[in-house]
């Protein structure tokens, strides 16, 4: 998945500058009120953080087993006083290291900062993966990165961890490199996965999860429900006039889009939350073989064309289904609407 690293999922390359994020949601102690600094290139690190506490990965999805390893990074880093950093990649290592066959990613890098920042991390430093970087050996990237231009004192990784040319840097070595190069070395255990102790909470597996429909599955591992982003554009005009719902047809700029099918959503426009019902497929009925996103935002009549909004998947309330006539597909709409209300009550 990557040269440098291997276990977790993330991202590399925006820049050569740096930025602060305000923390969203609910951050971690004393960086309640703080904002998270984003590195965009090593070469912007111009001295070693204070006593540096890091951990390294892709973070895709940054599902509850990243975010137990943030948590982590940030009580040894309050432990002694020092900066909780996470190391992560863009574009994601296996889009360099592989051609083809990619899976697509769970969040794009906009909003994987955003839930890093809102994990309480200090720093966030997203490197360029090239394929020049995906070439240094793991002893370089441990002496070269981690200890002269970072300063870790303490390195967070999963049991299973490795990076490096080849992926041949291992727990054992990190662990070997700190003694002589004054850091140490915290392995943490994986995640096990709610109701399955013997699966593993991965990015993977919520892949599967959200291209099945198992939305609930999804949020367990997650954390948080899951969502996609988009622009909304004009459609074809007949949700309002044909079926007597409007809908905002949504541009999705996400890759990874739910299983086909009729779901209760939430709707986050203009700062505001909204409930909805979202029907993602080819419109059967009407035989269109066109893919779209169509959400329909409940007690909503607000021209929001050209907005860019976010969907967050509650439920999946049924199959996208081709009816008989524009009457019983309405009829139906109806009652998905009051299938949602009652979900989105709760």
């Amino acid at each position: 998945m990557l040269g440098v690293l291997a276990q977790h999922t993330g991202c590399w390359n925006h820049g050569c500058f740096h930025r602060t994020i305000p923390l969203t949601g609910k951050p971690a102690n004393r960086r309640t009120h703080c904002t998270m600094k984003l590195i965009e290139h090593l070469d912007d690190i111009t001295e070693p953080f204070s006593n540096a506490v890091i951990t390294i990965g892709n973070f895709d999805g940054v599902h509850i087993g990243h975010q137990a390893l943030f948590h982590e990074v940030i009580e040894r880093a309050e432990a002694i006083n020092g900066t909780a950093i996470a190391m992560t990649f863009e574009p994601h290592p296996i889009r360099v290291l592989k051609q083809n066959g990619h899976p697509p990613l769970i969040t794009l890098y906009e909003q994987k900062i955003e839930l890093m920042a809102s994990a309480g991390l200090d720093v966030v430093i997203c490197v360029p993966f090239t394929k020049k970087f995906a070439e240094l050996t793991a002893r370089t990237f441990i002496e070269d990165i981690l200890c002269r231009r970072i300063g870790a004192k303490i390195v967070v990784v999963g049991r299973d961890y490795t990076f490096g040319k080849g992926r041949e840097g291992t727990v054992d070595l990190l662990q070997s490199m700190g003694l002589d190069l004054d850091f140490n070395v915290v392995v943490t255990d994986w995640i096990p996965a709610p109701r399955a102790r013997a699966e593993r909470i991965s990015s993977t597996r919520i892949r599967e999860l959200v291209m099945e429909g198992r939305m609930t599955e999804a949020q367990k591992m997650l954390g948080r429900n899951y969502q996609i982003r988009g622009e909304v554009e004009k459609g074809r005009d007949r949700g309002g006039k044909l079926l007597g719902f409007s809908t905002a047809n949504i541009n999705l700029h996400d890759e990874l889009c739910p299983k086909t099918g009729v779901y209760a959503v939430t709707v986050e426009c203009d700062n505001t939350l909204f409930k909805g019902v979202a029907n993602i497929g080819y419109s059967p009925t009407f035989e269109d073989h066109q893919f779209t996103v169509e959400v329909h935002i409940l007690d909503f009549n607000k021209d929001i064309y050209g907005r860019k909004i976010r969907v967050n998947f509650i439920e999946r309330l049924r199959d996208e289904i081709k009816f008989s006539s524009v009457e019983a597909l309405s009829a139906q709409i109806h009652k998905d609407v009051e299938q949602a209300r009652e979900i989105l009550s709760i």
